[in-house]
């Protein structure tokens, strides 16, 4: 897809694969539903709640504790959580569609012609393991043949067009500052790693003593995948260390996770003389030549210092040492479509060594992921037509549309937020572009070929397929109706750069949201997540974008400064959970996501208690409204993770824990606090002093 400078997701992006749906909730239904007691299995789930424990100080297990405890971690998984069994449930209905496709007589060029092809060469085990690498022998071949740095760039704008994170990443991208345009986008890469912190000290003892341990598991992982591509012991421990110095260099010249948050610190957009004299040994125009793409004319440079050590790296590092970098790279790229010894090894360091899964996926849910990736819109095309019902759709438009109304009245009497301000703010409300589902225009897959042959083939022509659909739009103006997930998705996000709020079809089911269920139990679920997206167009870094989606400041410096203070509140109390020893989660990386947390619920309390105005509250299995709407959030974010998951996560994710999720936003509620009847000193009753609202 378009990489958009920060896109904001509800979940952890290696969770991905959500749906959700809205509804219209009359009186009577309401009545109904409470007074017949039909909620005991829809919305708020009692039989998770461990009442050994005090709602007040432990609100975590005391929503989730049973729950918790039957539901261990499954072997294939390094998390498992409430979001788990909705992918589930969903990937079993795509492996249907798949299966009900692969063994159709489907016209050649068709969508389900392609799904199912794609399907069957991924499930053909016996075919791919007969091939081990071969599918990437011609590439392998080109690597080798690379005679100079020329030669090496075009070889690094090929591999770029398959798919392979060769030394930096260049794409299309939106203009951060004319959002009616697409021009080109270059950006810091080529690591193996997930982040540059894994490669350079980060000052505190216990962290870099693990990282210390994952750079040498890497290491061994390289050496024994150049073992598998027929190298011996020596030359693949000799080729593993090259490949380290050069990501550790690239690491080095790299901007952190935090850094990236600042959208204004990620735009430098230069002409083809400027990116001569960033670069100077590296020629641009050849390298867009290699691409196909020679009218590339503008460029956003992320990060220009990245830019400039590579330059450095061409003249230093010898040519030599390139080839057996971009080897490994073309394998890496590649492992997981490649034969078991590949598979098993790519499994063995990201799988069990980052994220402590001790067992692989079975073959057809690695099968229905692979082709939601590539063909995810053609596959979606069939899911939407046989789990999202056109009511279901307007449902979820009128529950936005509450949403968007709550904080509107939030936005009008925000007492910190000067006049000025509140008309921008409410105009960038007024002009949210609101998807729901799917999208109202299909994808065309015409230009992918997709056979029956090798699977590995068939993901490269994908790859290449992707790149150049992106690649086109250079030079264009934005297509708005894009969507940059499928409709199977369980996540929903936010898009500052198009200023819409996107909710694939796939989140819109229980445990976020449930026809059957109270009013007060969707509104904690499916109300706190279409809050949260919202939200995100006015946290740290989605405000700096205004209605049009437009890198501007459009805050008075007081109204700014209001905002960065209340922020700061948040960042804090980010920093004091603590993950394990020394290792705490980083607020900084986390704040964007935590403010849309505190405001998606702060917003989506106001809407239900605005929608239960002059109507009947009697409880629910013993919960009132309100405490079945506080329920219902902490219930989502119920998840078991092993400790090397959550150690990567909190390196690398912009999410915070799901246990840190579930107390932090009502922590710093009285809304909570009365609806629990919680008191000061509480571990759920944050000091006033140290409470954070923003909303």
């Amino acid at each position: 897809m378009t990489a958009t400078r920060s896109r904001m997701s509800l979940v952890l992006a290696i969770v991905a694969a959500m749906t959700l749906s809205s509804m219209s909730w009359s009186q009577a239904r309401h009545a109904s539903q409470e007074s017949s007691g039909e909620s005991q299995d829809h919305g708020v789930q009692t039989s998770s709640i461990d009442k050994t424990c005090k709602v007040c100080q432990d609100f975590y297990h005391y929503a989730n504790g049973e729950w918790l405890k039957n539901n261990p971690i499954p072997a294939a998984y390094p998390s498992w959580g409430s979001f788990s069994a909705l992918q589930e449930r969903n990937q079993t209905h795509v492996k249907e569609i798949l299966e009900k496709a692969e063994a159709s007589s489907a016209a050649p060029g068709s969508n389900d012609q392609k799904i199912g092809d794609f399907y069957y060469s991924c499930m053909n085990e016996a075919q791919i393991n007969a091939d081990g690498a071969k599918p990437l022998e011609s590439e392998f071949q080109k690597i080798e043949a690379v005679d100079g740095i020329p030669a090496l760039e075009s070889e690094i704008a090929h591999l770029q067009s398959i798919g392979v994170n060769a030394l930096f990443r260049f794409r299309s991208t939106q203009d951060a500052k004319d959002s009616t345009q697409v021009i080109g986008g270059a950006d810091q890469g080529g690591l193996g790693m997930p982040d540059r912190d894994y490669y350079v000290e980060t000052g505190k003892k216990e962290v870099d003593e693990k990282n210390a341990r994952i750079r040498q598991q890497y290491v061994d992982h390289v050496i024994k995948m150049f073992q598998l591509l027929g190298d011996d012991e020596a030359k693949s421990s000799t080729d593993a260390q090259v490949v380290m110095d050069i990501e550790t260099r690239l690491a080095q010249a790299s901007l952190t996770r935090v850094e990236r948050r600042d959208p204004v610190k990620l735009y430098h957009k230069m002409d083809r003389s400027e990116l001569k004299t960033l670069t100077p040994d590296f020629s641009w125009d050849s390298f867009f030549q290699d691409l196909g793409y020679p009218d590339v004319e503008t460029v956003d440079v992320a990060v220009p210092k990245f830019f400039q050590a590579m330059n450095d790296d061409l003249k230093s590092v010898p040519l030599g040492a390139w080839k057996i970098y971009l080897r490994w790279h073309l394998v890496d790229a590649y492992a997981a479509e490649l034969s078991q010894p590949f598979v098993d090894e790519n499994f063995n360091f990201q799988g069990r060594a980052l994220q402590g899964t001790k067992e692989l996926l079975p073959r057809w849910k690695r099968c229905v992921q692979a082709t939601d990736r590539q063909l995810g819109e053609a596959l979606g095309q069939e899911y939407v037509k046989e789990y999202f019902p056109p009511e279901a759709k307007a449902r979820a438009q009128e529950m936005v549309a509450n949403l968007v109304a709550a904080l509107h009245d939030d936005l009008t009497t925000l007492p910190w937020m000067s006049e000025a301000t509140r008309q921008e703010a409410l105009k960038k409300l007024g002009a949210f572009t609101r998807k729901i589902g799917y999208p109202d225009k299909w994808r065309d897959y015409s230009a992918f070929n997709v056979d029956r042959g090798a699977y590995a083939l068939n993901s490269m022509r994908g790859r290449e397929f992707e790149f150049n659909r992106q690649m086109k739009k250079i030079g264009k103006p934005v297509d708005r109706g894009e969507w940059g997930m499928s409709p199977p998705t369980v996540n929903a996000y936010y898009n500052p750069e198009r200023n819409e709020i996107v909710f694939p079809a796939g989140i819109l089911q229980p445990p976020f949201f449930d026809p059957k269920a109270d009013d007060a139990s969707n509104y904690g679920g499916m109300g706190a997540v279409i809050g949260h997206e919202m939200t995100h167009g006015f946290d740290d870094e989605g405000r700096k974008f205004d209605a049009d989606g437009n890198l501007r400041d459009w805050w008075t410096p007081e109204d700014a400064k209001n905002f960065e203070e209340r922020a700061e509140c948040v960042q804090k109390q980010f920093d004091g959970y603590v993950v394990e020893g020394d290792l705490h989660e980083n607020g900084k990386l986390v704040l964007g996501e935590s403010i849309a947390d505190l405001g998606g619920l702060t917003i989506a309390y106001n809407a239900l208690e605005k929608d239960l105005e002059g109507k009947p509250r009697p409880p629910i299995a013993g919960y009132t409204p309100e405490q079945r709407f506080f329920l219902s959030y902490g219930q989502i974010w119920a998840a078991n993770d092993r400790p090397e998951f959550e150690r990567l996560m909190v390196n690398t994710n912009p999410h915070a824990l799901d246990r840190f999720r579930a107390i932090a936003a009502p922590s710093n509620m009285p809304a909570f606090y009365k609806a629990f009847d919680c008191q000061e000193g509480d571990a759920m009753v944050r000091p006033a002093a140290v409470r954070c609202q923003i909303w």
